[in-house]
């Protein structure tokens, strides 16, 4: 599914509107503290990662962000708007009980928040929390959403009144917001926890009302594309076309486009309960079909995928965790699944021709959570494939420039194209919608 091709009229920024707000965080800051107590962002959560997170600790944020595991709202496990409502209740209900008891503590001043993430192998990636309004062009989005996915994160909006984990916008660069990105991080920080994919975090709260209002000023010199939180920035318009709360924002993280910004990684596809040679003979209809020489075994064909992606020069890698094989030049029919009238940017991404040309066009599978799984990472796709007795389409990411392109030319990728990276850590910094 896509939008309606369009033109690409020359972008012009509508303009940032973007407020401090009265944080809630949890009492008990200390480094170890935070590090039971937050998780990545809950689209990201695996069943047994949310065992885990669970059990770390009484009050860690998954409790609320997944309430009912990873089959509570917005995931592909939810049965309906009914059971969606029915467990956002409960996790409003720990919410509460958490403010009660003093677990979480309320800010009495509004702040943004300067916010560092930083790996041992990279440059620092850092921008800056706060709540953003959701009309307007300002905010663009890139990919489709899945209707079910935003009913249960509306409906978690609406029980619990506060927004649980931040989107992430990538905003166009901007001299001023940099000059204050990097003067306002100079003591020691607020926050500070350490993922367990190694990359530090780090958060400053900023109260000071010049550094606020010029901050605020030079973001509305911007506009912005969704980085991460497609289903949560249309759950926040949905709540708000349809809650009279006053509260028409959402808790955002604002990086750069460029230095300082965000790095971006493909997702790759499953799909489950399709052989592997069934596959490559529909395959062979559409696709010059390659056996790669690899060990079978889902590890070496893991390690020997990665660098055979980086080296593709269009076309697609095939695999069901023991065979590797290689998809290219595809044929005119495969082609003309792309619309022709759809923006050159969206018309030559890799997802675009694997969503439309393969598993639509070749395998016949609609592109919903039921049908084609999602993997963030080869090692995670290929074991996927062979737990679900399926394939996996594995990809190259599109460019920060493709995402942009795509966005600003009023299209939208499939479902779950782009994995921008590092991720905010969740339950570091909670938005309620009451001031």
């Amino acid at each position: 599914m896509h939008s309606s091709p369009l033109g690409s009229p020359p972008h012009v920024a509508t303009g940032l509107d973007v407020r401090p707000f009265r944080a809630l965080t949890y009492r008990h800051r200390d480094p170890e503290h935070l590090a039971r107590v937050s998780s990545p962002a809950y689209d990201l959560v695996t069943p047994d990662g949310a065992e885990r997170l669970a059990a770390a600790d009484p009050h860690n944020i998954v409790r609320l962000i997944l309430p009912g595991g990873t089959s509570g709202p917005g995931t592909a496990g939810a049965t309906g708007p009914a059971a969606a409502g029915d467990v956002a209740a409960r996790a409003a209900g720990t919410l509460h009980e958490w403010e009660r008891s003093g677990v979480l503590v309320r800010d009495e001043r509004p702040a943004m928040w300067r916010y560092e993430m930083r790996s041992a192998d990279g440059e620092p990636t850092v921008g800056w929390l706060g709540g953003v309004a959701v009309g307007g062009r300002a905010v663009l989005p890139h990919e489709d959403t899945f209707p079910a996915a935003v009913e249960g994160r509306r409906a978690l909006l609406a029980a619990t009144a506060t927004d649980l984990e931040p989107i992430v916008l990538a905003h166009d660069p901007e001299p001023e917001v940099a000059a204050l990105t990097a003067t306002a991080g100079g003591g020691p920080p607020d926050l500070e926890v350490v993922d367990g994919d190694g990359v530090a975090h780090r958060l400053w709260r900023v109260t000071d009302a010049e550094v606020l209002d010029r901050l605020r000023a030079a973001l509305a010199r911007t506009g912005a594309v969704i980085a991460d939180g497609h289903h949560r920035f249309a759950a926040a318009q949905a709540l708000h076309r349809t809650h009279a709360t006053g509260d028409c924002r959402v808790l955002a993280l604002l990086t750069p486009m460029g230095t300082g910004g965000l790095r971006v990684e493909p997702i790759h596809r499953v799909v489950p309960d399709l052989t592997l040679q069934d596959a490559r003979d529909a395959a062979a209809r559409g696709f010059t079909v390659t056996d790669l020489p690899v060990d079978p075994d889902p590890a070496a064909v893991a390690v020997a995928a990665r660098p055979l992606l980086a080296g593709l020069d269009g076309g697609l890698l095939l695999t069901d965790g023991r065979r590797l094989l290689s998809l290219s030049d595809p044929t005119p029919a495969v082609r003309a699944t792309v619309p022709a009238e759809a923006p050159p940017s969206w018309r030559h991404l890799d997802v675009v021709l694997a969503t439309t040309g393969l598993v639509g066009g070749l395998w016949g599978r609609p592109d919903d959570p039921g049908s084609v799984l999602v993997a963030h990472d080869v090692a995670e796709a290929v074991r996927l494939a062979g737990a679900r007795a399926g394939v996996a389409v594995l990809l190259r990411p599109p460019s920060p420039a493709d995402v942009a392109a795509v966005a600003r030319a009023g299209a939208r990728m499939p479902r779950k194209s782009t994995l921008f990276v590092p991720k905010p850590r969740t339950g570091l910094v909670l938005r309620p919608h009451a001031d």
